[in-house]
Order: C-alpha cells, then structure tokens, then sequence
C-alpha cells in the first residue's frame, strides 16, 4: 500500500478543485471510459497508473505526483491538444525516461516537444483521432504544445535530486506563499512558512468575521499570509 506521507492524498473532488477541471472527465482519464461510434465499442484505457490505483480507497483518491500530472493534461487539454495525442505522447516519455509521471518530470522540458512531434506523426494516433471523427490540426497542436511547456506551469514547482517534483506553489513561482508539499499535512495546501493549512485559516477568517488581522494574531503569522490563504481558497471556491 502506498504511504500517503510522502506522496500525498487529495480526494478527486479536491483535486480537480486545485487544478480547476471537471469531476466526470477526470474520473474518464483516470479510469478509462467506452465510447461508441457507428454501432461499435471502444474502449479508451487510463492516461496512467495513478500512484494508490493498487490500493483499497482507489479510485477516489489520487497521489501529488497524479495532481502535478494532471494538471498538464488539463492544461494541453484545455488549449485544445486531443486527449488521443496527449496520452500517446505521455506513454512515449514514460518509455523513454523510465519514470511513471512523465508529463510533469524536468526531462520533459527538454525532450518532450521532440516526443510530442513524433507523436503528432503516428499513424495510430491518426486513426484514432479518425475514429473519434476528430481531425489533427498539426500546426495548432505544436503551437499549444510549445505554450504549455514554455509557461510557468514548470516554474512553479520545485524539483529533487532525481528531477522529479516534490513541491507547488500554485499562486505561481513569483508568489512562494502557498504551497503543497507531500511531506508536509499530507500535501494540503498550506502557507509555506507557518505549515497551516489555508483551509484552516479561511475557516478560521469567516468565524471571526472576515477580520484577517485578527486571524493573523490568533496564529501568530503575518497578516499578508492570511490574505493568500484567504484569496487562495476564495479561487477555489469559485
């Protein structure tokens, strides 16, 4: 069984929360989904083994590495990259590096537009774009492609000696306030230098009366922390 300390543990609902995206089409990329087309059954496999796929509260919940990697696919997903062209080109990388969270691994950054190319190229993902009735804009998708990657989705989060990430200050990397870190409150978001979950503090924020600097004092932190988790947890809210 996976150890949820260390690698994290955020239910789908939260985290399709954190990386603003629908429930249902997640749970499709995560566990797989049939689709018909002119009488005959499909079937479209997982994007990847999610970290606690193995484990008795799997499916409902997912590891930090799963968050980090999901939230390039929304991304990709969301600028109008093919879920089809997305999941080839993330199997490609796993292959290639030999590490399960590709997508979001630094060698990606380097060698990744190379495998994304290869992969626009492929006959298989033609076809089944084909099938799906969909039509691959080559230009457009290298265009996005390059967006992404070039974007402070990487810069905002902080790799190990292994290049893999182990922390995200999803504020963005010039705002290191809040942050989630699997070895901290099991990869809730928290403000970074206190260790308090910001779900705490925006709780704490409505019971005094929007007052944040009272919040600050019963916390002992500085009042600008209170304002990041308060405006943190009001995004996700909305």
């Amino acid at each position: 069984m996976t150890n949820p300390i260390g690698s994290g543990i955020y239910a789908l609902s939260d985290a399709t929360r954190l990386v603003q995206a629908d429930l249902r089409t997640v749970r499709r990329w995560l566990h797989g989904y049939r689709w018909y087309r002119k009488g005959v059954v499909h079937w479209s496999p997982p994007l990847w083994q999610t970290e606690y796929s193995k484990d008795d509260f799997a499916p409902d919940v997912i590891g930090f590495l799963d968050l980090l990697e999901l939230r390039i696919v929304v991304s990709l997903v969301s600028k109008g990259i093919n879920v089809s062209v997305v999941r080839a080109a993330a199997d490609s990388a796993r292959q290639e590096f030999g590490v399960s969270h590709a997508l979001t691994a630094t060698k990606f950054l380097t060698d990744g537009k190379r495998i994304f190319y290869d992969t626009l190229q492929r006959e298989d993902v033609r076809a089944e774009m084909a099938q799906e009735g969909q039509l691959l804009d080559m230009a457009k998708q290298q265009f996005v492609f390059d967006a992404v990657v070039r974007s402070s989705l990487y810069d905002a989060v902080e790799y190990d000696n292994n290049d893999m990430a182990r922390r995200w200050f999803p504020m963005g990397p010039s705002k290191k306030i809040v942050l989630l870190d699997p070895r901290l409150q099991f990869g809730a978001p928290i403000i970074a230098e206190a260790a308090i979950p910001t779900d705490t503090l925006y709780a704490a924020y409505l019971a005094e009366g929007n007052d944040r600097g009272a919040v600050a004092r019963i916390y002992d932190i500085p009042r600008v922390s209170v304002d990041a988790a308060v405006r943190f947890e009001e995004k996700l809210a909305a």
